[in-house]
């Protein structure tokens, strides 16, 4: 299965990662472009130079259209599995990584592809781009990378359960008041606002090892029992309190002045 073509790429600038899934028009994922996602996410997470991530689709038809349905039509049922699996592992790491990911949805953004956007910690969408939705069970299937779990807590048991059996598209504006994206930002200069929006969580102007933590404490904390997502807290807090920005931001808000955060 395995391909020299280019399926993802990664750039950074000004503080901001941009991991580009580049199958075009579709975007749809393959065993191979897994590899190369899974391979952008850690060149992301250890480029000291990024704060923020951003996740995006070539093109502008498509964020997303999930996996590549012809590819899983011609494998073995053990290979399907182990392609669920692989892609699940792919996405934790994308949800764990301590830096905050922004999924920009450019089109529409169906089926794994919204499954890869849910792992995401922000997702804003271009308006009259596309739809979103988990349309699996036409299929005969269930979203099997994360879906089922991660929608349930984006909107809850009875909302998921109606939207995955139905499989009912929705438009954006609709999805944003469901919480399934954050904000949908008009067509006209989409990329330099949405990049703009993504700067705005990076040094000087926002600390961004705080960022990272807040994050991490929710994606940990909401997975085990109140009083250990305390501990969890107090721990992530420590570490905050012996950091250079939580210095910085203490001293200017007694001095009453605007903190130049570093991101260390």
């Amino acid at each position: 299965m395995a391909s020299d073509r280019k399926l993802v790429n990664y750039s950074a600038e000004g503080g901001v990662g941009t991991i580009e899934m580049c199958d075009p028009p579709a975007n749809t994922y393959t065993y191979e472009m897994n590899r190369q996602l899974d391979e952008a996410i850690l060149t992301a997470r250890m480029d000291d130079s990024v704060h923020v991530i951003v996740l995006r689709g070539n093109g502008d038809k498509f964020f997303s259209a999930g996996a590549n349905i012809k590819m899983l039509s011609e494998v073995t049922p053990r290979f399907k599995y182990f392609f669920c699996l692989h892609a699940n592992e792919t996405l934790n790491r994308l949800e764990q990584t301590p830096k905050l990911v922004i999924a920009a949805l450019n089109g529409h953004t169906v089926g794994g592809g919204l499954e890869i956007a849910m792992a995401a910690d922000l997702r804003i969408a271009k308006k009259g781009a596309g739809k979103t939705g988990l349309p699996e069970i036409n299929l005969g299937v269930l979203p099997g990378t994360g879906g089922t779990q991660r929608l349930v807590r984006i909107v809850g048991k009875s909302k998921a359960i109606e939207l995955m059996t139905t499989g009912r598209l929705l438009e954006f504006e609709e999805a944003q008041e469901l919480g399934i994206v954050n904000a949908v930002f008009e067509a006209e200069n989409f990329w330099p606002k949405l990049y703009e929006y993504a700067r705005s969580f990076i040094p000087p102007g926002r600390a961004s090892k705080a960022v990272g933590l807040i994050k991490r404490s929710v994606q940990s904390g909401a997975e085990v029992p109140f009083e250990s997502a305390l501990a969890i807290e107090r721990e992530l807090q420590q570490q905050l309190f012996q950091s250079e920005d939580a210095k910085i931001g203490l001293k200017a808000y007694v001095e009453k002045q605007k903190a130049a955060f570093k991101g260390q």
